[in-house]
């Protein structure tokens, strides 16, 4: 029989922009939320009003993306302002974490920028977001977060998911079993990619958003006018399906108590 501490050692997260994906998420057995807003964009900062929210009706740590806008990460001064600020109102409401992440231009990590945000973080854990999966040289970045002292590391193995991105994702588990942030793969993160990444690689946290798609409850639709992205319509909703989540945790624990399994 293994003890608790040991079955503990996989950890699964879960993306959610909405206080009903916080909850579906934590009745699927997840172990800590990432809260944004925007989900459909890739994730950008949470108001502090959805953030109080979510802690009123989960007791999970919650760590917040802060990512004041979509699109790439070489950040103006001025947003390096908003990151620092948003980076301190939070640790002031308690949040356990922060997500962030900095590039220069020519594609490495910005560690003045990162030092900053650390400096600001107060305590806090400290993931770098997926902005790694931008790097130019993941392995000099994974090195850069290890002395700024990053604690964990998003990424797809910089590939459109962690199945594509395997052979770094075992890469940069390999490089963290010594030390250094930890790998959190997230990407395309489902049941039966867990089951590979835990054959193929030592990886041992995990990060999905186990999203579906809902259909608005607006009967009313004007045809002639779209306020949504193109090709994306308004009038669906993602949300994170709890038995999707349940599926992966499940795996996840049985790997825990059959780790030869």
């Amino acid at each position: 029989m293994k003890s608790q501490q040991q079955e503990k050692r996989y950890l699964l997260e879960c993306c959610v922009d909405s206080p009903e994906s916080a909850l579906a998420a934590a009745r699927g057995g997840a172990d800590r939320l990432e809260l944004c807003a925007g989900l459909i964009i890739g994730g950008i900062t949470p108001t502090m009003a959805l953030y109080e929210k979510v802690k009123e009706l989960t007791s999970l740590p919650v760590h917040v993306l802060i990512r004041p806008r979509f699109g790439d990460f070489l950040y103006t001064a001025e947003e390096r302002d908003i990151i620092c600020r948003e980076i301190r109102a939070f640790a002031e409401a308690g949040a356990d974490g922060v997500v962030i992440g900095s590039l220069l231009p020519d594609g490495t990590l910005d560690t003045d920028s990162m030092g900053r945000f650390l400096d600001n973080a107060r305590g806090m854990s400290v993931t770098l977001h997926r902005a790694f999966d931008m790097c130019a040289d993941p392995t000099g970045a994974w090195e850069r977060a290890s002395r700024l002292g990053v604690d964990s590391i998003l990424t797809s193995g910089q590939a459109s998911s962690c199945r594509e991105g395997l052979p770094l994702l075992r890469k940069l588990s390999e490089l963290s079993a010594s030390g250094g942030p930890d790998i959190l793969a997230g990407g395309g993160i489902d049941e039966d990619t867990v089951r590979d990444l835990l054959a193929r690689t030592s990886v041992r946290s995990f990060h999905m958003s186990g999203k579906t798609v809902h259909n608005s409850g607006m009967t009313y639709r004007n045809p002639s006018v779209s306020m949504g992205l193109p090709g994306m319509s308004e009038y669906q909703i993602w949300r994170t399906d709890e038995k999707t989540v349940r599926s992966v945790k499940a795996l996840l624990n049985a790997a825990a108590v059959h780790p030869d399994c």
